[in-house]
């Protein structure tokens, strides 16, 4: 499934996950690094925690800086209506609807077009040594941008 890009106007793209700690603001930052000329990028969760610095660490390690972004509940976005919400882990996908696609009625979720989900293990979730957990992010990370190349590349 690809989302061909108006380039006249930005489609706007809410990541969502449990904690908005890892997953969604590692694909936040991957969208905004690689096609942010074509989409506004955002991700919230449910239970917004802390960006975990692994994913910042991760992140660096290909030259994407996501330093500067925070964790915020998806309840900050009620009014706006995005084009896509992808929900990027299981729980926030059984916590819909966190979004809804009613985009006429009024909001106590964020809104959107369209919802999809594409789950990605949670790399917060590894335990072992540092390294291990890394590893686990890198994982994670490669598989969101290649996934991220195939969906808003087209």
């Amino acid at each position: 499934m690809t989302f061909p890009a108006m380039h006249h106007d930005k489609k706007k793209i809410l990541f969502l996950c449990t904690h908005n700690s890892a997953r969604s603001q590692i694909a936040e930052g991957l969208l905004r690094a690689m096609y942010g000329d074509r989409y506004e990028v955002y991700s919230a969760g449910v239970d917004p925690t802390a960006v975990d610095p692994r994913a910042v660490r991760a992140m660096s390690e290909i030259g994407i800086d996501i330093s500067g972004q925070r964790s915020k509940s998806s309840q900050e976005f009620l009014d706006t209506v995005f084009d896509l919400a992808v929900t990027v882990c299981d729980r926030a996908r059984q916590a819909c609807p966190i979004c809804s696609t009613d985009i006429e009625l009024p909001a106590r979720t964020p809104r959107a077009r369209e919802v999809i989900h594409r789950s990605f293990l949670d790399p917060a979730a590894t335990r072992g040594s540092e390294e291990e957990e890394m590893q686990a992010f890198r994982r994670v990370r490669d598989e969101m941008k290649d996934w991220i190349s195939q969906t808003f590349g087209g």
